[in-house]
């Protein structure tokens, strides 16, 4: 049984999950809310992410400017903004985009709490799969007697402290988000 594999698989999900809570916007801009935006780019020749494709910044607290590298691209970058979901809408200025985030509304901001919440759901969901898998792997080792019951015991006991501490650092980021959506 390996440890280090479950805790790899958790840290994993944990990870994943910080980038997807990043692209909750808050009412302020970041340029996490634009850069994996997936953009057809080179007349739909390839499919590259904003990031990849721009730089990006945000220049004030409700502007994200858009600075292509290579400027022939600044109408493919502008529609995928525009048809990405966010409801943001970017304007082409000379040889950047830029985009206004509007500031959120109450009802807005108690959206995207509830999203928050059912990201944070999935994110449990997979940790505990990892730990399923995890005992699985204990018991057949048990089964198998490749470790003694003493070792089963203490490994199940340290998957389950494993998986406690990553729920409680899931729990930890979504308290973060939600004061940062709630915060006017």
């Amino acid at each position: 049984m390996d440890l280090d594999k479950a805790q790899g698989s958790m840290q994993a999900v944990l990870n994943i999950l910080k980038t997807d809570l990043g692209t909750v916007r808050a009412g302020k801009a970041t340029p996490a809310l634009v850069e994996n935006i997936v953009v057809a780019a080179y007349g739909g020749t390839q499919k590259l992410k904003v990031v990849e494709l721009a730089q990006i910044s945000a220049i004030d607290p409700q502007t994200i400017v858009i600075t292509p590298y290579d400027a022939s691209i600044i109408g493919e970058i502008h529609k995928a903004v525009q048809d990405s979901g966010t409801g943001f809408t970017p304007v082409i200025d000379g040889q950047l985009i830029r985009i206004s985030i509007p500031p959120l509304s109450e009802e807005r901001r108690n959206e995207l709490v509830a999203l928050v919440h059912q990201k944070l759901e999935g994110g449990k969901i997979q940790i505990r799969q990892v730990r399923h898998e995890a005992m699985e792997e204990v018991k057949k080792a048990f089964a198998n007697k490749e470790i003694s019951e003493d070792d089963k015991d203490r490994l199940e006991k340290e998957v389950q402290r494993l998986t406690d501490d990553t729920i409680l650092q899931i729990d930890n980021l979504g308290k973060q988000k939600e004061v940062e959506l709630m915060a006017i």
